[in-house]
């Protein structure tokens, strides 16, 4: 009974710096409100808010987003995690370079990156103008300026997703992969020992990553601003709008829908991952 207490800092902490929000943001999203004073009006913010034309490309970029750079980070960052643990001598001082990008402000490697992607002065173009490539307007055109802030999210997260794979690798029993020098096959050892004993890893990396994508706001925001026109705008920058332009409870309100959104789309891969988890 008296262990029960125990739960109570943690329970304290998810109260007032989980549910309280959370109320209150679900609060003020069904009034018309500022600093000073607020009025009810029911579901009209979310009304106006599913009428709001930047809805469904933002809700489109999010789904987009959310999904190319889990699936790029992990694509990427397995090969990696391998090469690393295997594969190279040096590996500390490796593993560190690789990593040094997640420790970089988010603001810093956009802006950094929004001035390297510059079309005429940027050093990306004129490197493939050197090389006789063809220069895109990587943020500057429509079809092309959320790809390019994908490219930059996975270039500063793949040395986290990395490293998950690495210690999920590092976990597997050295008998497993004896067995597997018997067959004398690189394939073999990642078909039938890393990929399936790193199943863990790599539900981390994709959970993590998803959700990360899905409330993915400062890239955005610092490279293109959600520009040209709607093209790269996400949720988290169309409440941003909203917000600057004095739509306090909208915003609030697409706050309330973007967290749904969240629970909607991770709840059911949480379910699907953990039963796969039991299977193994």
């Amino acid at each position: 009974m008296y262990s029960n207490w125990f739960y109570m800092p943690g329970l304290i902490i998810f109260t007032v710096f989980f549910l309280v929000p959370t109320a209150l943001a679900f609060y003020f999203s069904l009034t018309r409100w500022t600093l000073f004073d607020s009025t009810y009006i029911g579901l009209d913010n979310y009304k106006e808010f599913f009428d709001d034309p930047q809805l469904k490309s933002g809700l489109q970029n999010t789904i987009i987003y959310a999904v190319l750079t889990s699936g790029l980070k992990v694509i990427i960052s397995l090969p990696l995690a391998m090469l690393l643990t295997f594969g190279v001598r040096l590996r500390t001082f490796f593993r560190s370079i690789i990593f040094l990008p997640v420790l970089i402000s988010a603001v810093a490697v956009g802006i950094t990156f929004a001035t390297l992607m510059q079309p005429s002065t940027g050093l990306i173009n004129e490197a493939l103008e050197y090389w006789g490539l063809p220069q895109p307007n990587w943020l500057g055109d429509p079809d092309l300026a959320i790809y390019s802030v994908v490219i930059v999210d996975v270039w500063k997260g793949v040395g986290i997703a990395t490293l998950i794979f690495i210690a999920g690798i590092s976990s597997i029993p050295l008998d497993y992969f004896d067995a597997a020098k018997l067959e004398g096959e690189t394939w073999i050892k990642f078909r039938h020992v890393i990929l399936p004993l790193s199943r863990n890893a790599t539900f981390t990396v994709i959970l993590l990553s998803f959700i990360g994508g899905l409330r993915t706001f400062d890239l955005i925001w610092t490279m293109t601003r959600g520009g040209p026109g709607f093209a790269s705008d996400v949720l988290t920058s169309v409440v941003y709008k909203q917000y600057q332009a004095g739509f306090y409870g909208l915003s609030s309100a697409g706050n309330v829908v973007l967290l749904v959104l969240i629970m909607i789309l991770v709840y059911p891969m949480t379910r699907i991952f953990n039963r796969l988890e039991l299977e193994l």
